[in-house]
């Protein structure tokens, strides 16, 4: 039996996992879905910034007492997660970057890539990055149903997650990982990404499906998560 952390990525909350919690649990793990803050069901509860984030996870693993886990981020989520993992220390067994962002040090989610209107949209806002329409989920293998559900449950994201630096210790490079490239989100992982995996503890495994695998193909997703936390 494996503990699973699943965090998904901007404007979700841990529902977004339920499809492929359920088959995880039917494979025998213990399966721990995660809401950041100010998101679903805990928006508004505290102001909600990236290391507020970080926190969320870190907390959740210390909740499941003396146990090893595989945190599992998606998109966004892979900046917290990837913080959470280096601090949680041997608790971890694995973490599983799914088609998601990385945390370099000293760097924001929205560096590197040309992102003035997402903070555009953040100033026109309030602070929160409003959630994407269904006309922003074309081409991403997900079905009329599925991006209606993914947008009917979405909530705006707290802006300042995406604009304050990362904070690492030492190198993510030295966690045992796994990354999910998802091929109809482009071919090629981005280069932090890219550079990560020349280490000899992280693979690279690619799921011919879109952004949103949990909502797209969540039996293959849920297959894949199986077989990373096997891995030495």
């Amino acid at each position: 039996m494996t503990n699973f952390v699943l965090v998904a990525g901007a404007w979700l909350g841990a529902w977004a996992w339920d499809e492929v919690a359920a088959e995880l649990r039917t494979a025998g793990h213990d399966v721990h879905a995660l809401t950041l803050s100010g998101l679903a069901e805990k928006r508004g509860t505290q102001p909600a910034g990236q290391q507020t984030h970080v926190r969320d996870i870190v907390e959740e693993v210390e909740r499941l007492g003396p146990r090893d886990v595989v945190l599992v981020g998606h998109s966004y989520a892979g900046i917290p997660v990837g913080q959470a993992a280096e601090r949680i220390g041997d608790r971890l067994r694995r973490v599983v970057f799914v088609d998601a962002n990385v945390p370099v040090d000293g760097e924001s989610f929205l560096s590197g890539w040309p992102s003035g209107h997402v903070r555009q949209a953040i100033a026109d806002h309030s602070g929160y990055w409003p959630p994407l329409g269904p006309e922003d989920c074309a081409g991403q293998g997900l079905t009329d149903e599925q991006i209606a559900r993914m947008v009917d449950g979405a909530t705006p994201h707290p802006g300042v997650t995406l604009t304050e630096p990362a904070v690492l210790g030492r190198p993510l490079g030295e966690l045992p990982a796994t990354y999910v490239k998802c091929l109809l989100d482009g071919d090629e992982p981005m280069p932090a990404v890219a550079a990560l995996l020349e280490s000899d503890s992280w693979e690279l495994v690619e799921l011919d499906t879109g952004h949103w695998p949990m909502f797209s193909q969540p039996r293959a997703l849920a297959r894949l998560l199986h077989t990373a936390a096997d891995r030495p």
